[in-house]
């Protein structure tokens, strides 16, 4: 709804709309902005996760498969570990953007940095899921889960952490789409209204 014009000393003053906003637009921001925080933070748990189930897959004795003996199980863990890292830095940017009112860096900078690194991040967990779960059941076709049920089991664990940190990566990638489109369409990340 606009405020129509007022004219003070002779002159005719048109608020802007970005300084009024209701408390139902701004309780919406919150509710986007904690919703954005809870992705990211599960992205990092179950990120983190499939990092440490992968990094600690690994029994003793020589003869038995090791994880770091395996390309794909590296690409997870690794994968893995670093979404983690940047997932906590997003949370670290969304708490401090929710108790500071600004962002960590300029706003056009924020909404692509956040758009684009969470498609990438989101795809870099997907791919190495992908290249795990066919290792994996080549491992089962050929007898070394038989031989060694347990390396097997935590490798689909972590496996699973992966994909499940980049489904809320993905959540997350969505609600950046929206403020990049947000902030092509209107200038602001976010369209707060009366």
């Amino acid at each position: 709804m606009m405020r129509s014009p007022q004219v003070r000393n002779g002159v005719v003053e048109t608020p802007s709309p970005s300084h009024f906003h209701s408390s139902v637009s701004l309780h919406k921001l919150r509710r986007f902005n904690i919703l954005i925080i809870v992705f990211r933070f599960a992205s990092f748990c179950f990120s983190l996760a499939s990092a440490i189930f992968m990094f600690t897959n690994s029994r003793r004795g020589s003869d038995l498969p090791q994880w770091h003996h395996f390309d794909a199980f590296r690409f997870v863990a690794v994968a893995g570990a670093i979404v983690a890292l940047y997932s906590l830095f997003e949370v670290g940017a969304s708490v401090w953007e929710i108790s500071r009112g600004a962002t960590v860096f300029p706003e056009v900078v924020q909404v692509w940095f956040d758009f684009g690194h969470d498609q990438v991040f989101a795809y870099l967990l997907l791919s190495a899921g992908s290249a795990a779960t066919s290792l994996v059941r080549t491992l089962k076709e050929m007898d070394t889960c038989t031989v060694n049920n347990a390396f097997c089991v935590q490798s689909d664990i972590s496996i699973a952490f992966g994909f499940a940190g980049f489904m809320f990566l993905g959540f997350s990638s969505l609600l950046s789409g929206f403020r990049v489109v947000s902030f092509i369409i209107n200038g602001s990340r976010f369209n707060v209204q009366n």
